[in-house]
């Protein structure tokens, strides 16, 4: 598994596999979110499995799932409030992490100051660059 930390409540990581979850469980992570829909690769595993492993783990689980050229600003609104909602640290999870990094800096429009999202992203080893205009320079 390849996690990144963006920061202590939330990392991010390519796929998952159920067999992954009892040692996130151990690593001290309390929350997985899946940002990938079923179906976009056929060796993929689906989310039901994978979300059964996670609640036999003790993991809380959510699906904020966004496909390519979806709605994007209304999922990053959904991952945001999973992560009000749901206990951390989190771990969300993608195809490569970067929809998942994407997502959590789109959250925190008006949360964060845009650089220190951009910078949070850049040290996880995510370009945040193609956000930055949707991003206010100031949190509220």
């Amino acid at each position: 598994m390849e996690i990144r930390k963006i920061n202590d409540s939330i990392s991010v990581a390519p796929q998952i596999h159920a067999g992954d979850l009892p040692e996130l469980a151990a690593m001290g992570f309390r929350a997985v979110i899946c940002n990938r829909p079923d179906g976009e690769e056929a060796s993929q595993p689906d989310q039901d499995s994978i979300a059964a492993a996670a609640r036999q783990a003790g993991l809380d689980w959510r699906s904020v799932t966004l496909a390519p050229g979806g709605p994007v600003m209304e999922r990053a609104q959904e991952f945001g409030q999973a992560l009000d909602e749901l206990p951390g640290p989190v771990l969300a999870y993608c195809r490569s992490g970067t929809r998942s990094a994407t997502l959590w800096g789109l959250s925190q429009a008006g949360r964060l100051p845009r650089d220190e999202i951009l910078r949070a992203g850049a040290e996880a080893g995510y370009d945040l660059q193609g956000i930055a205009g949707a991003l206010p320079e100031r949190a509220d």
